[in-house]
């Protein structure tokens, strides 16, 4: 008797400690989902010809995306080379013979496109819209022209037949067949763009990417710096080779890796050579460039990709507020001073090289 008495009390022990378990488990399972969780606010959307997404991490309406994508279509519609009515065909349609008219946003990007082509001595060049065209690297029509087609069309390429009239806003096209082609430099200004707008927003914490064109807008809402990945040129999309830590800047990245076409085992990026006709050839695979504005890291990311890595890097330490990235074909890493404490390689194919003096 006493030992069946003893028996019940220890299974009612048993009993109470497990409806203590569960009831602290359950309490502790509702104090944490009540905890907010800080996932942002995605919109993806296509325009400019590529894939763009909107990551805002604090609570916003879709009012808010719904603009965003409003900026995105008019900046679009006034400078798309592909749109039969934008200002950028009508100022291509009339080169050689009159001047066109253009929004104070179309006049301020071809403005800071062309002092981009002049900083890089015309290697980084707004009119290679001919160009551009002939290759059609991207498109179900990419081809190799022949030598006589690049000759031909190189000599339509020049940023200083650029004409523009800031006073009347107004732009002409010197030269008759010369063709404008803002590609390499729209998405920034359309990044910065929509910063703008999310500032008068009062919205301080988000990510946008426009295809390579991120901008990591104020810090994480952990206040910590943004970690944005610098993708590997060699690998698919998405695996990096390493990481810059950023709070209010751009990071836009040029390589090989974009668009490409193969032909006879032969592989052409997109990124062309108006002196040669052909895509740039030297020992870079990738520039980074880490910026204040997205318009300056994509005209500056072009430019200094068309350059070798001594000059390319030697120009960037020039320019107050902008910092490099460098990847060459063999695997080595050169960056410039501003970000040796923020970037640090995360694959260990690639090794972080110095430039000699």
């Amino acid at each position: 008797m006493i030992k069946h008495s003893k028996k019940i009390i220890f299974l009612l022990i048993i009993t109470v400690l497990i409806v203590i378990l569960k009831f602290t488990t359950s309490d502790s399972s509702q104090k944490q989902s009540k905890e907010p969780i800080n996932l942002p606010i995605s919109k993806t959307a296509f325009f400019m010809g590529t894939v763009i997404d909107i990551n805002i991490y604090e609570p916003v309406s879709d009012d808010v995306f719904e603009d965003v994508f409003e900026i995105l279509n008019s900046i679009e519609n006034k400078m798309s080379l592909n749109l039969n009515d934008s200002e950028i065909t009508k100022i291509n349609a009339n080169s050689g013979s009159a001047e066109v008219k253009v929004s104070p946003e179309t006049f301020y990007v071809i403005n800071r496109g062309k002092y981009y082509s002049s900083l890089s001595n015309g290697v980084f060049d707004i009119s290679i819209g001919p160009l551009v065209k002939l290759w059609d690297i991207g498109s179900e029509n990419a081809r190799v022209p022949s030598q006589t087609e690049i000759d031909n069309t190189i000599k339509k390429i020049n940023y200083k037949n650029i004409l523009l009239d800031e006073s009347n806003q107004s732009v002409k096209l010197k030269n008759y067949d010369m063709m404008l082609d803002l590609g390499a430099i729209a998405k920034g200004y359309a990044a910065d763009e929509i910063i703008k707008y999310l500032e008068s927003k009062n919205i301080s914490s988000a990510i946008i990417s426009l295809g390579g064109n991120i901008y990591a807008m104020g810090v994480k809402p952990n206040s910590n710096p943004w970690k944005i990945g610098i993708q590997n040129p060699f690998s698919d999309r998405g695996e990096h080779l390493g990481i810059i830590q950023v709070k209010n800047k751009s990071v836009v990245t040029s390589g090989i890796y974009e668009r490409y076409l193969e032909k006879e085992g032969i592989r052409y990026h997109h990124i062309l050579n108006p002196f040669t006709g052909y895509p740039v050839e030297n020992s870079l695979a990738s520039v980074s460039i880490i910026s204040d504005k997205s318009i300056d890291g994509d005209g500056l990311s072009t430019s200094v990709f068309s350059m070798d890595v001594e000059e390319g890097h030697k120009l960037i330490e020039t320019l107050e507020g902008v910092d490099a990235i460098f990847v060459t074909k063999n695997n080595e890493i050169f960056i410039t001073s501003g970000i040796e404490s923020n970037f640090r390689i995360t694959d260990d194919n690639f090794k972080l090289e110095t430039l000699k003096k």
